[in-house]
């Protein structure tokens, strides 16, 4: 592979634009998840540990222990951890220079101390994958805050190599734990006609790919399979580069597709940042270098271009003849459709996986220990014995901690299909499983429900007998509401939720606290729900009852849905999720004892520091604002740096249209006919002493001295 310095930058720009929606997003939220008055207090997450600061990290891994000696109570504390994050993120998406191995180690500290502490609200797949993404940054950006300037270090490319193989996991496992799990509906290829309306955030455009027909939404289901699994195994480690770009335009058109119908959610975000891994320098130099004057190749060069073209063919035709083969696809010419079925079982695929774990292991170890050799012979090539020596050294240590990654990420990868590793490998991951370096990916497949997308609504009545829905903003409710939009922003509460319809709420302590804090009126966890009071009904008085129904929803189809043509949704009533409490109810006094968020101590009133005001003055300022609205905010204002950068350098650079060079060229006629014009001038009057100075200089002339 060749140089990977544009790739490298692109990748640590995406990750540090992701940690600043993340920081926000959570931000928005923590006075409502885990405030004292919000559905979790963050005090009662925390482990009770007595002892030492250094026993508290190792019991939990967080900053937060560290709010005390601020004066800062647990809720501050994590707000102060957010905005340092923000500032941060922001900072390196803006500036090349922050962009460094030191900013993306604290914002790695940053995120790994609100996760250890987030409870079940950030325990989602997004947030273990950007915990891992961000400790390869911090092994991937240069290390040069200190000496105030970008270092390019001849390792980069090994320590690059992690993001490659971290992307192959994550999309290689997804698409295997969709078979490997037994969903009926990916083994009959009907999920996509069920997947839309069952994501977590659909979108309008999403209830548009719902009505295409059956048959299409089939074949898309075999183009999704083939995408997560075949073209994994066979392009992102070729030794044809361009293979490699083949991977890497059919993964960002599948992540891009995904964005469209199911919202900018980090997974897909990531998705595309670790998908640079497969490009390299030559990718950008072909886009905006002039074309270079072909050179005529040897025989060798010409022989190896024509195997390399064919291997590249065999590939793409294998692509196409086992999406041929394993899925029956055949063409009726007639109907003008495409027919598609599974043609394996779940034994055979189950003995595939455990036929193809040993050789991606060992096609990984040949890539990397490429990558590691290309790197070192670099080093050994470099001019000057001390910078020998110090690229060896640089290259020795991130080797070593590459090897140790890959290394630990051997586990998950390996569970996949029942692998077995060394113990000491195994030993080693426990030891630092709490740091959340490598994680499993595609392990806890969702179910594709068939029978429509389970939903839990809230109704609140104040005497009993009347009851309102209390719809959430970005999750469906009223059936003639459109899906709504959250952008970069994850919403915790519908992602919870979402989770929640597949059990009951036994299975999901937080919810008796949401039950709790809306019967109390908290305007904290309110505004989880809706931030506009008009839209929530007991904005002016809490309600006295509160009671929560499954329902299952569909998208609404235009052909049989004709008297109804504004509705987007269709419900049906499934079972009650939760029975009529009220605030004094034994019942929710039982279930918050339960869950253990009953209060055992009164909570202590916040010290009045300038890092606490500060912090409230903070808060004051974003309050009653969406998440959604901030998030766009913020990211509109750093598109708007960027375009205002970009047409500083442009007008800038349109007051110099040539170079100096040119610049010189332009001078030398000027300047000479300034000179031929003065010595005219001046010796008009000198004619004769001009003669004998020439006379004077002949003489003085080799040939005159011979």
């Amino acid at each position: 592979m060749g140089e990977v310095k544009s790739p490298r930058h692109m990748f640590l720009w995406s990750i540090a634009l992701i940690y600043m929606c993340a920081f926000a997003s959570i931000y928005i939220q923590i006075p409502g998840l885990y405030g004292d008055d919000g559905m979790v207090p963050v005090r009662l997450l925390m482990p009770k540990v007595q002892g030492s600061l250094l026993e508290q990290f190792q019991a939990s891994p967080s900053l937060l222990w560290l709010g005390s000696s601020l004066g800062l109570e647990p809720q501050q504390a994590l707000e102060l951890i957010c905005l340092v994050g923000v500032v941060l993120s922001l900072g390196a998406v803006l500036f090349g220079l922050l962009r460094d191995s030191l900013i993306y180690l604290c914002l790695w500290a940053l995120y790994l101390s609100i996760y250890n502490v987030g409870g079940d609200f950030l325990h989602s797949e997004w947030d273990m994958l950007l915990l891992e993404a961000g400790f390869l940054a911090v092994l991937v950006a240069p290390l040069g805050l200190l000496c105030c300037r970008s270092v390019h270090g001849y390792h980069d490319s090994v320590t690059f190599w992690l993001t490659r193989w971290l992307f192959f996991r994550l999309t290689f496992c997804t698409g295997v734990s969709k078979l490997a799990s037994g969903d009926p509906a990916w083994w009959q290829l009907s999920a996509l006609g069920h997947h839309f309306e069952n994501q977590m955030s659909p979108t309008p455009l999403a209830w548009y790919a719902h009505q295409l027909p059956d048959w299409l939404l089939k074949f898309a289901a075999v183009v999704v399979l083939q995408c997560e699994i075949v073209v994994p195994l066979l392009t992102f480690f070729a030794p044809i580069r361009r293979l490699r770009l083949f991977g890497f335009y059919v993964q960002m058109l599948l992540q891009l597709c995904s964005i469209l119908m199911g919202s900018c959610s980090l997974l897909s975000l990531l998705s595309i940042a670790l998908s640079f891994s497969l490009l390299d320098d030559d990718h950008f130099s072909t886009c905006t270098s002039q074309k270079k004057k072909k050179k005529t190749k040897s025989w060798t060069q010409s022989l190896a271009s024509i195997l390399s073209l064919l291997g590249e063919l065999a590939v793409y035709f294998f692509i196409l003849y086992s999406e041929v083969k394993l899925f029956k696809l055949q063409i009726n010419w007639e109907e003008k459709t495409l027919s598609s079925k599974t043609n394996f079982t779940k034994k055979e695929f189950d003995e595939f996986l455990k036929l193809i774990e040993v050789p991606t292991i060992w096609v990984a170890v040949l890539s990397f220990t490429w990558e590691a050799v290309v790197a070192m012979l670099k080093c050994v090539c470099t001019r000057g014995v001390m910078s020998k020596l110090w690229s060896l050294i640089q290259w020795t240590i991130m080797t070593a901690a590459a090897v140790g990654v890959l290394t630990l990420s051997m586990v998950p990868y390996t569970s996949m299909a029942g692998g077995k590793v060394f113990p000491g490998v195994r030993e080693a991951y426990s030891t630092v499983e709490q740091y959340h370096l490598v994680g499993a990916y595609g392990i806890q497949h969702r179910v594709t429900s068939v029978d429509g997308r389970p939903e839990i609504i809230l109704e609140g009545s104040r005497d009993g007998l009347a009851w309102t829905e209390m719809n959430l903003m970005y999750k469906p409710g009223s059936v003639n509401v459109a899906p709504p939009l959250a952008g970069a922003h994850q919403p915790r509460l519908e992602w919870m939720m979402w989770q929640a319809a597949q059990g009951g709420h036994d299975e999901s302590p937080w919810f008796t606290g949401l039950v709790q804090r809306l019967l109390q009126g908290k305007p904290e966890v309110v505004s989880l729900l809706q931030v506009d009071e008009t839209q929530y009904p007991f904005s002016k008085k809490p309600p006295a009852f509160i009671k929560a129904n499954l329902y299952k929803y569909q998208f609404t189809d235009p052909t049989e849905d004709k008297s109804h043509p504004q509705t987007w949704w269709r419900r049906v009533f499934s079972k009650k999720f939760l029975p009529e409490v009220t605030l004094d109810d034994p019942i929710l006094k039982k279930m918050l004892e339960q869950s253990g968020l009953k209060e055992k101590f009164p909570v202590q009133p916040s010290s009045d520091t300038p890092v606490s005001q500060a912090l409230s003055l903070m808060r004051d300022q974003v309050k009653g604002l969406s998440g959604a609205l901030v998030l766009s905010t913020l990211l509109a204002t750093v598109a708007g740096i960027f375009l205002v950068k970009g047409v500083l350098s442009w007008a800038l650079g349109g007051r110099k249209p040539r170079s100096a060079t040119a610049d010189q060229k332009s001078k030398k006629p000027s300047d000479s006919t300034e000179k031929t014009h003065g010595a005219s001038s001046s010796n008009r009057g000198n004619k004769k002493d001009n003669s004998e100075d020439r006379k004077g200089d002949a003489d003085k002339s080799p040939r005159k001295r011979r």
